[in-house]
């Protein structure tokens, strides 16, 4: 079992008004499961997103991730997990400006100690794998908008990550480029990667293999 969770909750505390953002979730996810997180805006999707991928801790109940008890890590130990396990894509790319394409994918294993050549071959590789041998010196600017998911997605694929989490990869793509980017999703779980897609979108939903459905902080179906 590649991710469990037990009855967790998240609280946050807005002023003196405690809010319940989960309301004692229990999932597993399998090595190799391409699910997705849906629901409308304050269902607690993008929180359990953040708790999945050890961006936050929850208030209570417990998160096992690869038979690793969560709360059990220190920072340090988070860090190098988020690096190594977890890769993320987001609606907004985060990609660095200045850098190019191949620049940007090297990054995470730049952070993670891999040597400068096996580095460079690496992220050659994932930009082929994408679509983008021939953007490689790009920079995000000179690319369109799905051509720099296409590289945030290598990107995340950079130190061959236990899972990959996407919040919301097309939500700042015309629907044509977000069909393209979801093709390569289904396509990259069809490798037997793992893939955990957040969206409130039932068009983008439907592309996973499985749906997970929250309303209120609370898994409904």
């Amino acid at each position: 079992m590649l991710i469990r969770t037990d009855d967790i909750r998240k609280t946050y505390l807005t002023g003196t008004v405690e809010v319940l953002a989960l309301d004692g979730v229990t999932l597993q996810i399998e090595k190799g499961e391409y699910v997705a997180l849906m629901g409308p805006s304050g269902s607690g999707k993008s929180t359990l997103m953040h708790l999945l991928g050890c961006l936050d801790t929850p208030t209570s109940g417990h998160y096992w991730f690869n038979d690793r008890d969560i709360s059990t890590l220190d920072d340090t130990e988070l860090a190098h997990l988020r690096n190594r396990e977890i890769g993320f894509v987001f609606q907004s790319f985060n990609l660095l400006p200045r850098l190019s394409a191949q620049s940007n994918v090297q990054l995470p294993m730049l952070y993670a100690g891999v040597p400068v050549r096996e580095r460079k071959e690496r992220a050659a590789e994932l930009l082929d794998m994408v679509g983008l041998k021939e953007r490689r010196s790009h920079n995000p600017n000179e690319i369109s908008g799905g051509e720099t998911q296409r590289v945030a997605i290598a990107r995340a694929f950079a130190n061959r990550p236990s899972v990959v989490l996407a919040d919301e990869p097309t939500g700042n793509l015309d629907s044509k480029t977000g069909v393209e980017i979801m093709r390569l999703f289904g396509s990259l779980a069809d490798q037997g990667n793992t893939i955990i897609l957040v969206t409130h979108d039932q068009v983008v939903a439907n592309h996973a293999r499985r749906i997970i459905r929250l309303a209120d902080g609370k898994i409904v179906s």
